[in-house]
């Protein structure tokens, strides 16, 4: 992504029939730069607004190109060499960086666009039926904040799917860069509540307002599991409908047995929790994944929209923060490792009241954000990650709150930035 993290331009958007374009589609229309500084993109909270001239311009040619890309397309059913062929018979070099997943990962070229093809284990035994009806559901959901799944492919216990490739970064990459640790795009509150908001209303879309009669987990919300586009620094949710398809939603006799099962469970961060020692390199990073996991999901494995719930409140907690979820500190006094939850860590800071919120907020944000706009968003982050699955809101009401800080974050912006048409002169008088 670039260096430089200019602040995202306030747009009008479309509804989950919007197109299914590249990140440059993405940015504002020229209709949408005219409009009043202080136009937000959300107005509700279940969807978004529609562009007013979308029915009088709809005669024009590039109109009805645009039209017609807004339409979902039926699913592709790939035959098994199609993906052999496009990946060099999975030869090719695997994509991991924007990949989010630990499942292997291909970018290729099929049937004339450009996609990412992740490579999953069935979890359960799915009837032909069953699976033919989840597969043309999900494929027919669009949302502008969610990665489309475009079809997929079976072959023995392996189902592939494939999925609309985006350009861009996933949130840990924005948020925490190894090379340069004092860096982030993300240096300004407007791209951080922006991010929020984008996620609130494609989980939202997910759990509420898909318009179909099944109950949609999507069990894979985490930091790695958002790309970022450039350059409006909107988020898109990855992996949309993988736990319908792969089985993860179902309570039956499960493929894998033994070594098989353990590889599965490590690949989507359910690894057993147990006391680390310093030779648990490898499953002290999946163990990582687990602080996303809510705690009735640990204990028994009930997958709830609850659970994603408290999977966002998490990536919220990061996304002001800026730190990991999770991590270890090496005791030489007992050797055994520390661990220090960011739920834990988030806690104590509020405990400390305003300043010691302040002092727990990234500080590559330079203490420039509206104070009283973070503390409303850190409260709702702890009602996310609440013990209680009951306590937790749902993502409507979750979606609702942050379109309203959305809004006070703009009104926030316009009045702080600078004066615009002055002139400094350092020379002597």
């Amino acid at each position: 992504m670039g260096a430089n993290a200019s602040e995202p331009t306030s747009t009008r958007t479309r509804s989950s029939r919007s197109p299914r374009t590249a990140p440059s589609h993405l940015s504002s229309s020229p209709s949408d730069s005219q409009s009043s500084p202080t136009t937000v993109s959300y107005t509700s909270a279940s969807s978004y607004t529609k562009e007013n001239s979308w029915e009088t311009s709809i005669s024009s040619p590039s109109s009805l190109s645009s039209f017609r890309e807004s339409i979902s397309e039926n699913p592709h059913i790939y035959d098994i060499t199609e993906i052999r062929a496009a990946t060099t018979n999975f030869l090719a070099k695997r994509y991991s960086s924007n990949s989010s997943s630990t499942a292997a990962s291909w970018r290729c070229n099929l049937r004339g666009r450009d996609t990412v093809v992740f490579q999953r284990k069935f979890r359960i035994k799915i009837q032909k039926s069953q699976l033919k009806e989840r597969f043309s559901i999900i494929c027919r959901s669009n949302h502008m904040s969610i990665i489309k799944l475009l079809g997929a492919s079976i072959s023995g216990d392996y189902i592939y799917l494939v999925y609309e490739f985006i350009e861009g970064s996933n949130l840990v990459e924005c948020l925490r860069n190894p090379r340069n640790p004092s860096f982030t795009v993300l240096s300004t509150w407007i791209s951080r509540i922006q991010i929020a908001t984008d996620l609130a209303h494609g989980l939202d879309y997910v759990h509420n307002s898909t318009g179909l009669n099944i109950n949609i987990v999507h069990n894979h919300i985490k930091s790695s599991s958002i790309i970022v586009t450039e350059p409006s620094f909107k988020a898109k949710i990855c992996h949309f409908g993988t736990a319908q398809l792969c089985g993860e939603t179902d309570k039956k006799e499960t493929l894998e047995t033994g070594s098989s099962r353990r590889e599965t469970e490590i690949e989507e961060g359910n690894v057993s929790f147990r006391e680390l020692n310093r030779s648990d390199s490898t499953d002290r990073k999946f163990e990582a994944l687990r602080d996303y996991m809510s705690p009735e999901f640990k204990s028994g494995g009930i997958m709830t929209q609850k659970s994603d719930v408290y999977a966002f409140g998490v990536v919220i907690l990061e996304l002001l923060s800026g730190k990991e979820q999770l991590k270890y500190r090496y005791d030489k006094r007992t050797g055994d490792f520390l661990r220090t939850s960011l739920v834990d860590t988030s806690k104590a800071a509020a405990a400390e009241g305003r300043e010691g919120l302040r002092k727990w907020i990234d500080r590559r944000l330079n203490d420039s954000f509206p104070v009283e706009v973070a503390e409303k968003l850190i409260r709702l982050a702890f009602d996310c990650v609440h013990v209680d699955p009951d306590q937790r809101p749902d993502m409507g009401h979750v979606a609702g709150k942050i379109s309203k800080l959305y809004l006070e974050s703009r009104i926030w912006s316009d009045h702080v930035k600078l004066p615009t048409g002055i002139s400094v002169s350092l020379a002597p008088r």
